[in-house]
């Protein structure tokens, strides 16, 4: 059986639905669906995390998926504080409110 493959499949998993649908057979995509990756870290960095995944019992992929989010969102934070920052110093911002509130605020916080 002769197989032409279909030139407006634009990727690489196109490609590969279409040929599975042609011979009726189904993909395996690997044991995750996840973005697959190869990192370079120095050797002592690798040793750390490989005996952190071990106490937590986790995998190496799912400590690394972990530690990469918390990254993340870390500095995203970061980008809010910049862009209120910028806000505040265009003068785009009404600070009626922060001045009445602060009085309430620290009226009620422990010293």
């Amino acid at each position: 059986m002769q197989y032409i493959v279909n030139r407006s499949a634009n990727n690489t998993a196109e490609l590969q639905r279409e040929f599975a649908r042609a011979f009726g057979v189904s993909l395996l995509s690997g044991y995750t669906k996840s973005m697959k990756t190869a990192i370079s870290i120095p050797d002592d960095i690798f040793a750390e995390a490989e005996e952190l995944a071990r106490r937590l019992s986790m995998s190496r992929s799912k400590l690394y998926s972990r530690a990469v989010r918390e990254y993340v969102a870390r500095h995203s934070a970061d980008q809010v504080t910049e862009k209120l920052d910028l806000l505040v110093e265009e003068g785009r911002v009404d600070s009626s409110f922060a001045t009445a509130a602060a009085p309430q605020t620290l009226e009620r916080s422990e010293w």
